[in-house]
């Protein structure tokens, strides 16, 4: 019989037996955090790498005779589906990308104020500070208290800020990463600009789990990401900007088509990888033939059974009404589980976040919100019942190690 080696034996890698490797099964993760990072539809990615390989056949020919008209032609069928005009709509890589251009394009001054929700992105926040910091305006967060009983608490929240300050900017997440509630724009909006507010709305998580028409909301400025419930390959983003405000916006890269309007401006910021937007054609494809409805349909039954499941099996409550949420549902951990912290915060949320995934090979973000830990369940096409009951199973057995 050959004498079995140590893996460490096979040069200096760390994983270094191959054929124990190959003969381990291979483990499916139960994936409840699509709100991430997306999760790219297979055909869209072949897409992407088939125009890849297409450029470098021939790259003067692709990029100075080819490419911009491609780009133009997706622009109108993006442009259509978010219900806007596609001369007010630009192609980014980000929505952060897109939130820059916006506040990199403003002025602000000494005694001008900045809103924002106290769940804002982190990043974003992190620019707004920045923002404030160079121009001496002032960044004033709106306080939401949880569980957020109704869309009246928030609304009343926006409107008590916007009413009593001269606001100049608010930016608003149309569905907050740390706290997946939708945000009522349709009643919002019209108090910010009553008030001769402008509306920076982050919309990362509202393509694809939630139907837009940018101009009969009315919004000033709007991003979103296409890489994530769009389920476009990452580096595919758009930014809107209505009409009276396109002069006054400026991409961070200023390359040859400054001075040509803001669709030359950002069409071009230089030599890149375009190809996800190139194959944002087949994800439109896919969307038109599935049914956005139907796909939306799906997300919310999904999204009232793991309510239904998580509730049941762990007696605690959610974050929000369940009206209040989509795609995405956050559900309050039972209490054992860090009740026997002194302090609940990132830390310990990323504990347990990471407690789910190494033991369980669950992928479901945890997050801390005064001084309790919530799960954020992402429900797309793809989950099943079964993801939601092996996330129930999984929590409920760390609730009976701590009890």
């Amino acid at each position: 019989m050959a004498k079995k080696e140590n893996c460490r034996d096979f040069g200096s890698f760390q994983a270094s037996n191959v054929q124990e490797l190959i003969s381990i099964p291979e483990e499916q993760c139960t994936f409840l955090n699509h709100g991430a990072f997306g999760c790219v539809i297979k055909e869209a990615i072949q897409i992407a790498q088939q125009w890849q390989l297409y450029a470098e056949r021939q790259p003067l020919r692709f990029f100075d005779r080819e490419l911009l008209p491609h780009l133009v032609f997706v622009t109108r069928r993006l442009a259509k589906f978010v219900g806007c005009d596609a001369s007010d709509l630009a192609l980014l890589t980000n929505a952060t990308m897109g939130i820059n251009s916006v506040l990199r394009s403003l002025t602000f001054s000494q005694g001008d104020i900045i809103v924002c929700l106290s769940v804002t992105y982190g990043a974003v926040k992190k620019l707004l500070r920045q923002i404030c910091e160079d121009t001496g305006a002032e960044l004033k967060e709106i306080h939401l208290d949880f569980p957020i009983t109704g869309e009246e608490q928030v609304v009343d929240a926006v409107r008590q800020v916007i009413s009593k300050e001269n606001v100049k900017l608010a930016v608003l997440d149309h569905i907050p990463s740390n706290a997946p509630f939708i945000l009522p724009l349709e009643t919002i909006l019209p108090i910010c600009h009553q008030h001769g507010t402008k509306v920076l709305i982050d919309g990362a998580h509202a393509l694809g789990s939630l139907n837009l028409h940018l101009e009969k909301l009315n919004v000033d400025f709007y991003v979103s990401n296409c890489h994530k419930w769009f389920c476009s390959p990452k580096g595919a983003a758009f930014l809107y900007v209505r009409k009276d405000h396109k002069n006054h916006v400026r991409p961070l890269v200023i390359s040859h088509g400054y001075g040509y309007g803001f669709s030359s401006e950002f069409i071009w910021s230089g030599l890149k990888d375009y190809s996800p937007f190139l194959a944002l054609h087949t994800v439109l494809d896919f969307w038109h033939a599935a049914g956005p409805d139907s796909i939306h349909r799906y997300m919310r039954r999904m999204s009232s059974h793991a309510a239904d499941v998580l509730l049941s099996s762990w007696r605690t409550s959610l974050a929000a009404p369940i009206s209040m949420f989509g795609s995405m549902i956050l559900v309050q951990l039972p209490a054992t589980i860090y009740a026997h912290k002194s302090v609940v915060d990132y830390n310990e949320a990323e504990k347990v976040q990471n407690l789910l995934y190494h033991r369980f090979n669950i992928e479901v973000p945890v997050k801390a919100l005064q001084g309790k830990l919530y799960v954020r369940v992402s429900l797309h096409i793809h989950t099943t019942e079964d993801d939601i009951w092996s996330l129930a199973k999984a929590v409920s057995s760390l609730h009976e190690l701590y009890a």
